[in-house]
């Protein structure tokens, strides 16, 4: 299954994230990814493991596992590239090995001090406050990105953690549309009218956490995720399923595009197994009462001041 984007391109509605995959265990994730069946892999630079992922892709090219036209990458800016933009775009092809991207997108709404293209570090000042550069506007950013597809390095551009207002504005400045906002959504943290919002205006919505961050989250931030919900069992135990796959499920059904991330080989083919059943009217109505306005990725804890407030 395949979401059309604004841009004209194709984007699988089921992709694999890469945050927190350990570097010596990227090489067969992908490898193992590929042979299932996934088609769309989404990437950052502040994920540090870039070159790891490049290295695999350029096994499975060269093993005719795949074909470059048979993926969609993903990547995105840092915020501490923001006045750098073409420069950190060339550096994650040359990581990944790849000659364009099939997606590039602005990490975070901010602009923060810069630290050397690549290293994607978050400084912080004396006072333990993100050191953000108020010299750089989001416009500035954004058409730098445009200038990315007119050099041919990119195919379609988008914007990440970006809330209605900010979405709104790059509508207004932008010559060529953000054709995904990548967000925080899932049954704990629905989102429901930014993702209405976006989808209005013909902005793909990708829910990155969208299993509410499971161990990953719990382990970082101390938040807790949605798949031990009694209720979502339930409605598991009626399709035979996985809760996580009726989750998946339930952000395909919303028409957003999912990119669980796992680093077991089984919730690997588990996650991509969710293409033979449906939920009910019922079902998405019981799933849409869960909503706590609970966000789980909650990066303030490191960066002493709440980006969201």
């Amino acid at each position: 299954m395949e979401i059309t984007l604004n841009s004209g391109y194709k984007m699988p509605i089921v992709g694999l994230g890469v945050w927190r995959m350990e570097k010596e265990g990227i090489r067969d994730l992908i490898i193992n990814a590929l042979k299932i069946g996934y088609r769309h892999l989404d990437c950052a630079a502040d994920y540090k493991n870039e070159a790891e992922v490049g290295e695999a892709l350029a096994e499975a090219f060269k093993t005719g596992l795949v074909k470059r036209e048979d993926l969609f990458i993903t990547t995105k800016l840092w915020n501490s590239d923001h006045g750098h933009v073409i420069e950190a775009c060339k550096d994650s092809l040359k990581k990944l090995q790849l000659d364009y991207l099939d997606l590039y997108l602005v990490h975070f709404p901010v602009a923060t001090k810069h630290t050397g293209v690549g290293t994607t570090d978050s400084a912080l000042g004396d006072d333990g406050v993100l050191d953000i550069d108020t010299t750089i506007s989001l416009e500035t950013t954004w058409h730098d990105m445009e200038k990315l597809v007119s050099m041919g390095l990119v195919r379609s551009i988008g914007i990440s953690n970006y809330d209605v207002f900010l979405t709104r504005d790059c509508l207004a400045y932008s010559k060529i549309k953000p054709a995904v906002n990548q967000i925080e959504t899932h049954p704990y943290f629905q989102r429901d009218s930014l993702v209405k919002f976006c989808q209005k205006h013909g902005i793909c919505v990708t829910a990155h956490t969208p299993l509410g961050g499971a161990t990953a989250n719990a382990e970082w931030f101390g938040t807790v995720s949605c798949l031990d919900d009694p209720a979502l069992k339930g409605v598991a135990e009626k399709y035979k399923k996985t809760v996580a796959q009726v989750v998946l499920r339930w952000g395909i059904q919303r028409n957003t595009v999912v990119i669980p991330k796992t680093s077991k080989p089984e919730r690997l083919e588990e996650n991509f197994q969710v293409f033979d059943f449906e939920l009910t009217k019922e079902d998405m109505e019981v799933i849409k009462s869960m909503d706590r306005k609970y966000r789980t990725n909650q990066p303030a804890k490191f960066w002493g001041i709440d980006l969201y407030a």
